[in-house]
């Protein structure tokens, strides 16, 4: 199996377990601050810092690293046979990458300072927290556009080469779509839920196919050494 392939495919798994993880404590641990106003917010925020900065750093860090290696492998899986494709999806795949752990980096020490600024100044913490927010988010996850494209060109490019499963591609392309309708406000938050839980069993579906399959081989046609009619004389 291509050594690359392999990486790819266990990177794929660890950002299927971070999604995961990350829908997981919204629905539970951090469901109460899910609708919440800034100052309820914060105040959570303030008590349960540990666990924001923990829920943060999984989603951005640790997903936004290991999608490195998984953009890698995906454009070595398929340069061969679409070789622009797989060019312009590594080069949008590596920019995603970069602005998720961006965004996570800004997260990560927003709520340090945001959480001493709020045990000094409650209200001066309320006023700047929105617009710091706003920021990170857009750089990841507000809209996920570089994400969407990425998806949409991994699973076109694979569709036309063979190099994943149909299905695995129809996924993909669906994924994609959902991402770029986050464009439009009304579509936001079901194209950020699409996109969300899509990408959970697509990353988990392709992180088995990488490691099952490894580097789709190139199918050879049978060529003759000599005239067909000697094979049979």
């Amino acid at each position: 199996m291509n050594n690359l392939q392999k990486i790819g495919g266990v990177a794929a798994l660890i950002n299927a377990a971070a999604y995961i993880i990350g829908f997981g404590m919204v629905f539970t641990l951090l469901a109460p601050i899910m609708d919440a106003q800034p100052a309820e917010y914060l105040a959570f925020l303030a008590d349960n810092q540990a666990l924001l900065y923990v829920w943060h750093l999984i989603i951005y860090i640790v997903a936004g690293v290991f999608m490195v290696p998984l953009v890698l492998a995906m454009h070595e899986r398929l340069r061969s046979h679409a070789p622009a494709l797989s060019q312009i999806a590594l080069a949008i795949g590596l920019i995603w990458s970069g602005l998720v752990i961006a965004a996570g980096m800004l997260f990560l020490k927003d709520i340090v300072v945001i959480a001493e600024l709020y045990r000094q100044d409650p209200t001066q913490a309320v006023t700047i927290w929105p617009a710091l927010t706003t920021v990170e988010s857009a750089l990841g996850g507000g809209i996920e556009l570089p994400g969407g494209l990425w998806a949409l060109l991994v699973s076109w490019a694979a569709w036309r080469t063979d190099a994943l499963p149909k299905a695995l591609n129809i996924l993909g392309l669906l994924i994609g779509a959902a991402g770029i309708l986050m464009l439009a406000p009304a579509f936001a938050e079901t194209g950020g839920a699409i996109f969300g839980l899509g990408f959970i069993l697509w990353f988990a579906w392709a992180g088995v196919v990488m490691m099952r399959r490894g580097q789709p081989v190139a199918q050879e046609v049978y060529m003759p050494s000599r005239p067909l009619s000697q094979h049979y004389t």
